[in-house]
C-alpha cells in the first residue's frame, strides 16, 4: 500500500503544481465563493458547517447556493443533499461533477449571490474567495499517510491553501490534544483562523419532519445504527447524551437500505430489548420509516458550535459581504 501512497501521492502533487503553476486554469463563478472540505477521507462534520455557513449569509439577506459534487445521488440528491434540503428550504442545492457550470446556473436561475461549495478543498477548477478546512479531531491527519496506506487525501502540508481550519468534534478530546493538533496545522499554515468546536446535538427528528426535544430520550433504552463516514463520532456524540445505549451497527458510508437491511435491524434491535432506534439525519432522509420492527425510528439532528470566539470566523465570512451584495 505504500507504493500505491506514493503514486497517489505523486499524482495529487502534480495536479496541485498544475494549478498553482497556471498550467490548468482555475475559472472564478461571477459571484464570491467559500469552500468548504477536509483533508481526510471519511466524515468530519462538513455538512453541519455547510448548514451553519449558509445560515449565517441568510441572516444577512444574502441569497444562497449550494455546489456538491453528489456523490451516493445518481438518481437526485443525495443524502447530504437531502438534509441541507429538509435544514434549509429556502437554499438552491445544485449537484454534480462541472461545478463552474452549476455556479452560472446558479446565478442565472436563483439570482444568487453567494456560492457555498460542499467538499471542495480538492476540487481546484472552480476558484474560491474563502476556504474553511475540517479536522476531526478524533482522526485529523489520517493516521499520517496517503490513501490508500492512510486516510489522507492529500498531504498535510496542503493546509496552507486554507485560510480557516475548524477541528471538529474537539469536546471529545483533551484541551493538550487539541493544542498539539493546533501546532502541527501552524507548521504548515501559521495564518490561518483557527475554531475549535463540536456537533452539538440539537433535538430529535421523525420522517415527516417533525421534531421532539432530546428530553424523549431520557431513560430510554436505544438501538443506534448508521451508514456516514465517521460512525464512531455519531457513537461518541450519542455516549455524550447519556442514553442507555443497548447496541451500535455501522454500514458502510452512503448506504442504501434495502429490504434485508430492514429485516436485519428488526431483528438485531428485537434481541436487544431497545424500545427505540435511533440513526442519523442522513440515513432518515434514506429510510423515510417511522418504524421498524415495530420500534419507533427518530434521528439526531446535529448543529455546528464554535468553543472558540466565534468572531475571527465570522470576520473571514463577513469580508465576502461587499462582493456578494453587488449581486444585483
Amino acid at each position: 500500500l505504500s507504493c500505491a501512497s506514493w503514486a497517489y501521492g505523486f499524482g495529487a502533487w502534480s495536479r496541485n503544481l498544475a494549478f498553482e503553476s497556471g498550467f490548468k486554469k482555475m475559472k472564478r463563478a461571477p459571484i464570491p465563493v467559500v469552500s468548504i472540505g477536509n483533508l481526510t477521507l471519511g466524515g468530519t462534520g462538513k455538512t453541519p458547517m455547510v448548514e451553519y455557513v449558509a445560515r449565517w449569509y441568510r441572516r444577512q439577506d444574502i441569497r444562497v447556493a449550494i455546489l456538491s459534487r453528489g456523490y451516493g445521488g445518481e438518481n437526485g440528491l443525495n443524502d447530504e443533499g437531502l438534509v441541507l434540503q429538509q435544514n434549509l428550504p429556502d437554499v438552491p442545492h445544485l449537484q454534480g461533477r462541472e461545478r463552474v457550470k452549476l455556479a452560472t446556473l446558479a446565478v442565472k436561475e436563483f439570482q444568487s449571490q453567494l456560492i457555498v461549495l460542499d467538499d471542495g478543498f480538492q476540487h481546484r477548477r472552480l476558484k474560491r474567495d474563502l476556504d474553511i478546512v475540517l479536522l476531526d479531531a478524533l482522526s485529523p491527519f489520517g493516521q499520517d499517510r496517503l490513501f490508500p496506506r492512510g486516510l489522507l487525501r492529500e498531504p498535510i502540508s496542503s493546509l496552507r491553501r486554507a485560510d480557516v481550519v475548524v477541528l471538529s468534534r474537539a469536546d471529545l478530546i483533551s484541551s493538550s490534544e487539541c493544542a498539539s493538533i493546533r501546532k502541527k496545522v501552524e507548521r504548515d499554515a501559521d495564518k490561518v483562523v483557527w475554531i475549535a468546536a463540536r456537533q452539538t446535538p440539537i433535538d430529535l427528528i421523525d420522517e415527516n419532519g417533525n421534531y421532539q426535544s432530546l428530553e424523549m430520550l431520557c431513560g430510554r433504552r436505544v438501538a443506534a445504527f448508521c451508514g456516514i463516514g465517521n460512525p464512531e463520532g455519531f457513537r461518541k456524540t450519542l455516549e455524550g447524551l447519556k442514553v442507555v445505549l443497548a447496541g451500535f451497527r455501522a454500514f458502510p458510508d452512503h448506504h442504501s437500505y434495502a429490504h434485508a437491511d430492514f429485516a436485519e435491524l428488526s431483528t438485531w434491535s428485537g434481541s436487544l430489548s431497545s424500545d427505540l432506534l435511533l440513526t442519523t439525519q442522513k440515513d432518515l432522509v434514506k429510510l423515510r420509516d417511522a418504524r421498524i420492527g415495530g420500534l419507533p425510528l427518530r434521528a439526531l439532528r446535529i448543529g455546528f458550535e464554535p468553543l472558540d470566539d466565534p468572531a475571527p470566523l465570522e470576520t473571514a465570512l463577513a469580508a465576502l459581504l461587499p462582493l456578494a451584495q453587488k449581486t444585483p
